[in-house]
C-alpha cells in the first residue's frame, strides 16, 4: 500500500473516530483474506472514507459514479483510492472487467446495490449490477449495513458526535441452479440480496423493504 494511502487512511481512521461512536467490533467479522464482495447500503460520503479507512490492512475498493472526477479533489482522492469509475444506466463493460480484477486479486470490492445515496438512510430499490459481478466473479457477497450516518452534516454542525451503526450479515453465493439469467432473474436475485441488508436494520430503515415478506431465498446459497 502506497505511503500516501496508508496516511490518508490513517487520518481518515482518527477523524471518524473523533466525531463518531463507531460499531468496530462489528467490522472485525469481515473476513482478512480471500476476495469479497461487500453488499453495503449508501446513505452520504460518509461511509466510504469510514468503511476504506477501519477495514485497514484489508485492501478495499469501490464504485463511483463517473461524475465524481469532475471534481478535481474528489477525482485525486478516488485515484488514490483506486476506486472504479462507472456510467449509470448503460452496460458499463470496462468497469465491470475492472471489478472482476479486484476481485482476482482477493480484494474487498464495496458495491452498493441501490445504485445511488438515499441521504435518509431509508432503503432504495436495489439494482441488479451486482448480480453480475457476483455471477462472473464467483466471489461471496456479505451483507455490511450502517445507519446513524446520515445525522452527520446536522451533528457536525452543532459539534455533536453522531453513532455510526455497523451490522455485518452471514456471506453467501448467488447460484443460477442452471437456469436462464434473464432480466426477470436478476432482479430477483438482487431482491434477494437487498432482503439480507434489509433484515439487517431496524425497520425504520427499511424504506422500500419495510413490511414485505422476505422473498424465498432460492438464488442464496450460504456456506
Amino acid at each position: 500500500m502506497k505511503p500516501l494511502h496508508s496516511f490518508v487512511a490513517w487520518a481518515i481512521r482518527v477523524g471518524t473516530s473523533i466525531l463518531c461512536r463507531i460499531d468496530k467490533p462489528e467490522l472485525s467479522q469481515v473476513p482478512m483474506h480471500g476476495p469479497l464482495i461487500l453488499a453495503v447500503n449508501h446513505i452520504n460520503s460518509l461511509e466510504v472514507p469510514l468503511l476504506l479507512a477501519h477495514l485497514q490492512p484489508r485492501r478495499m475498493i469501490g464504485l463511483a459514479k463517473i461524475e465524481t472526477w469532475d471534481n478535481k479533489f474528489m477525482g485525486w482522492l478516488f485515484n488514490l483510492w483506486e476506486a472504479i469509475p462507472i456510467h449509470r444506466g448503460v452496460a458499463d463493460v470496462d468497469a465491470l472487467r475492472r471489478c472482476l480484477v479486484c476481485l482476482a486479486d482477493e480484494d474487498i470490492l464495496a458495491v452498493a446495490p441501490e445504485g445511488t445515496r438515499s441521504y435518509d438512510g431509508k432503503l432504495l430499490s436495489g439494482q441488479p449490477g451486482i448480480v453480475l459481478i457476483a455471477l462472473h466473479s464467483g466471489a461471496p457477497i456479505l451483507p455490511v449495513v450502517h445507519w446513524g450516518g446520515e445525522d452527520f452534516p446536522e451533528n457536525i454542525r452543532h459539534l455533536k458526535r453522531s453513532d455510526f451503526h455497523i451490522r455485518v450479515g452471514k456471506p453467501f453465493m448467488l447460484d443460477a441452479h442452471g437456469e436462464k439469467v434473464n432480466a426477470k432473474v436478476r432482479q430477483e436475485m438482487v431482491d434477494e440480496i437487498m432482503s439480507q441488508i434489509a433484515n439487517l436494520m431496524p425497520e425504520e430503515y427499511r424504506g422500500q423493504y419495510a413490511g414485505c415478506t422476505p422473498p424465498p431465498q432460492k438464488y442464496l446459497r450460504f456456506a
